[in-house]
């Protein structure tokens, strides 16, 4: 099973970017998938997770990032918008079968992890 997390970059404040995290090894059509980042000094932090259904995120990011999942092409993606200097981080992608509601959030409910992807955001 792996996750390969592309589309970092360097981008001014305001700008968008698009990250993917393409699945390969199995099918992740029910795999709850997320997104975390960590920026320098700082824990790594829960940004977003889309289940079948529904779609999760922290505060900071909402009305500014989309998740979303192409099944069929056994990828996740994460649309950041009016992107922000506090932004700037390493941006992982994560999946696990077995994700539940209480550990949605939580590093340890995710079973796989692929790199990251950097995003930079100049101000």
């Amino acid at each position: 099973v792996q996750l390969q997390a592309s589309g970092g970059g360097l981008v001014q404040a305001g700008g968008s970017l698009r990250l993917s995290c393409a699945a390969s090894g199995r099918t992740f059509g029910s795999y709850v998938m997320a997104w975390f980042r960590q920026a320098p000094g700082k824990e790594r932090e829960f940004v977003a997770a889309i289940s079948r259904s529904n779609t999760y995120y922290v505060d900071s990011v909402k009305g500014r990032f989309t998740i979303s999942r192409d099944t069929a092409k056994n990828t996740v993606y994460l649309q950041l918008n009016n992107l922000k200097p506090e932004d700037t981080a390493l941006y992982y992608c994560a999946a696990d079968p077995g994700n539940i509601a209480s550990t949605r959030m939580m590093e340890y409910g995710y079973r796989y992890w692929g790199q990251g992807t950097q995003v930079t955001v100049s101000s």
